[in-house]
């Protein structure tokens, strides 16, 4: 592969990236919100619209288009031998299952069934901060 391709390649995976931990940042806010709003009122339906749009439009297809690019991305930089790799990939993982857990959260939403509180969402908000935090030191500080 050419380095011009290789560079291609992982601008590509760090917009999806950027674009990915975007909405698993603005989620979780969303759902603070929507846990204020009384269910059937104007203001859930709206949470219930702005969620789906968010998860469909952009999360999920910023997840799939990370997970590609930075697997060709491994592979045609031979890293899977890598340590730190491995410790992404972990990382990715873990917040791949986050983003699970946020779609079933807008599922429960749109059909009224919440059971989390606004505390509950504030706090998971934090926690892709935290893998994205992980995963950018393993990738630039390269400590294994």
């Amino acid at each position: 592969m050419s380095g011009t391709l290789y560079l291609w390649l992982k601008a590509a995976h760090v917009i999806a990236v950027i674009a990915w931990m975007a909405g698993m940042l603005y989620l979780p806010r969303l759902f603070v919100y929507h846990c204020a709003a009384e269910p059937g009122s104007p203001q859930s339906e709206t949470f219930k619209i702005m969620e789906r749009r968010l998860l469909k439009t952009i999360i999920n297809p910023a997840m799939v288009a990370t997970w590609v690019f930075g697997l060709w991305l491994a592979f045609e930089g031979a890293w899977f031998k890598a340590g730190w790799l491995h410790g992404k990939i972990l990382l990715v993982v873990i917040l791949s299952a986050v983003h699970g857990l946020f779609a079933r959260w807008v599922k429960d939403f749109a059909a009224d069934r919440n059971t989390c509180s606004q505390k509950f969402y504030r706090i998971i908000n934090e926690v892709p901060t935290i893998l994205m935090i992980g995963a950018v030191i393993l990738v630039i500080v390269k400590p294994f």
